[in-house]
């Protein structure tokens, strides 16, 4: 039976090495014992980590966490541009099923070099994917850009949309209507990180709107656990919202157990 899976969830510990360069530094460890509880406490069967931004290529501690669960979780790692096909595919053993660009504040890669091009060729070879965390402003040069590796998409966090624009952000009207053109899927999470609103009223019309244009077949729900530099937000209220946002259970059932099926290949037995 196929598990109802938090695509979109970080752990990691403040005394591991940090990235040069980051963004942040985390203010609080976030586990595997607390993360594996707070799926149990939501009937949740599986989870998707994402190798957090301040660790950089470094990915062990994440492949770690899988290694210890492997019947419940698969990642997404972070890859210098120059990895090799070997070491992408030990990552595939171990449990990863795609990478990650975060390329909120830096600058866009060339993805049209040659390195990028090899990398991407192995992503596209290994059936993985390939999440976008960037302003919606961007969104639509960087999956331009990424369009002849014919790599499938993943956009983090509603696409990212300036929060003072909302749902008219250009970037954001953009992904709606190019969303059929491409392998594109869009992630129901990180809501807080685009809107201050506590009525949830702009969330629920992005995610609308979303579901109108993308279709119920390429939408994924994340927690964003442990909610980054947002200290107030529990795992509680963000699994709360994806019923806010998606009012119909079979739609939802589709979101959170289907399509987690199709995107990352969740079985129900994930051991690599």
């Amino acid at each position: 039976m196929p598990p109802a899976v938090d695509t979109h969830a970080h752990v990691f510990a403040r005394s591991l090495a940090l990235a040069p360069g980051r963004r942040y530094a985390p203010e609080n460890d976030a586990l595997l014992e607390t993360y594996l509880a707070h799926l149990d406490a939501h009937g949740l069967q599986a989870g998707l980590l994402i190798q957090p931004s301040f660790l950089g290529t470094d990915n062990r501690y994440m492949l770690d966490a899988i290694r210890l669960a492997p019947h419940r979780l698969k990642g997404v790692a972070v890859v210098d541009a120059r990895t090799n096909a070997a070491e992408l595919g030990r990552m595939a053993q171990a449990g990863v099923v795609g990478i990650r660009l975060n390329l909120i504040g830096q600058p866009l890669p060339t993805l049209e070099d040659g390195t990028w091009r090899d990398l991407l060729g192995c992503v596209r070879e290994l059936g993985w994917h390939v999440e976008l965390h960037v302003e919606a402003a961007r969104l639509a040069d960087i999956v331009t850009a990424l369009q002849p590796a014919h790599c499938r998409l993943v956009v983090d966090h509603f696409g990212r949309p300036d929060p003072a624009l909302g749902t008219a952000d250009p970037g954001f009207r953009w992904l709606l209507e190019a969303a059929g053109d491409y392998d594109l899927w869009v992630k129901l999470s990180g809501a807080y990180r685009n809107w201050r609103d506590p009525s949830g009223a702009d969330a629920r019309r992005a995610a609308e709107l979303l579901l109108a244009h993308v279709g119920p077949d390429r939408l994924l729900w994340g927690s964003d656990w442990p909610h980054t530099q947002h200290p107030g937000v529990t795992y509680a209220q963000t699994r709360r919202a994806l019923d806010d946002w998606i009012s119909d259970p079979a739609l939802r059932q589709r979101i959170l157990v289907i399509n987690p099926r199709s995107c990352f290949g969740f079985q129900g037995d994930e051991t690599p």
